[in-house]
């Protein structure tokens, strides 16, 4: 049975050969392509360019009984398993089995998922689920037909009830795992999940990376970190108003090492 409690999975970075195999997404706003960068600082954050936008791509439908998800995938743009047009020219870490849904269960690591329907067990008790589509290196398909977000009572293997999340969330999706190789660790993709809420003045995420000061972005879109150490590297994620304060929401602040 998969442990609900906070999860910290490793992001490790590791010297060898290796393929590329994550993320990406950016806006076509070429003014939003300016490297965010603490004074000081060691790291950059820096927009993905853009990536094939899958308009009409859809999760139809989300399902949870006998211990398995079953979804329903629309869109004739968008097909589960099949690499993304794009990927050799993103230069980050991409899985060889294609596009796939990204499956969050509150604050766990997401699980990648290739097929529509698939075994996945969950605790009893009341959970924060979220899946969308996901790029074959990892880039969330950010649109409002592409995932579901929902507060939900599991019971023995089952939704017994749901209702879409209200609240202003944050999701951490990548980075995850291990990173082998200069191709997958000069640059590595950062890639969160926004549910309520529309970054600009009024809400905006704080990147905190090995415990450094914080940088701030106020655009929905993937990035680029660059400068970070080998070894294992820690990552918070913070949902913050316009003040620069904490919103009271579940699961704020989310980190990952």
């Amino acid at each position: 049975m998969k442990n609900l409690a906070f999860l910290l999975p490793v992001i490790l970075f590791v010297v060898a050969c290796g393929n590329p195999s994550e993320n990406s997404e950016a806006t076509n706003d070429e003014e939003t392509a300016q490297t965010e960068e603490t004074a000081g600082s060691q790291y950059t954050l820096t927009p993905f360019s853009p990536s094939p936008s899958f308009d009409d791509a859809a999760i139809n439908e989300m399902k949870y009984e006998g211990k398995k998800f079953t979804f329903g995938i629309g869109g004739s743009s968008y097909q589960l398993g099949v690499q993304t047009s794009d990927a050799p020219q993103k230069m980050c870490a991409n899985s060889a089995q294609g596009q796939h849904i990204h499956l969050i269960v509150d604050n766990e690591p997401y699980a990648a998922k290739y097929e529509p329907t698939f075994d996945y067990e969950i605790a009893d008790g009341e959970h924060y689920v979220l899946a969308f589509l996901s790029r074959s290196y990892h880039e969330s398909i950010k649109t409002d037909a592409a995932h579901k977000a929902v507060k939900v009572n599991v019971k023995d293997g089952a939704f017994t009830s749901e209702e879409p999340i209200t609240a202003p969330m944050l999701f951490y999706s990548r980075p995850k795992g291990t990173y082998v190789g200069k191709a997958e660790t000069d640059k590595v993709m950062l890639d969160f999940y926004i549910v309520n809420a529309t970054l600009g003045s009024d809400y905006k995420v704080k990147v905190e990376i090995n415990g450094e000061e914080a940088m701030t972005v106020d655009s929905w879109q993937p990035y680029y970190v660059e400068g970070m150490q080998l070894g294992d590297n820690r990552i918070k994620l913070t949902l913050v108003d316009g003040e620069g304060n904490a919103v009271n929401t579940p699961l704020n602040p989310v980190e990952r090492t």
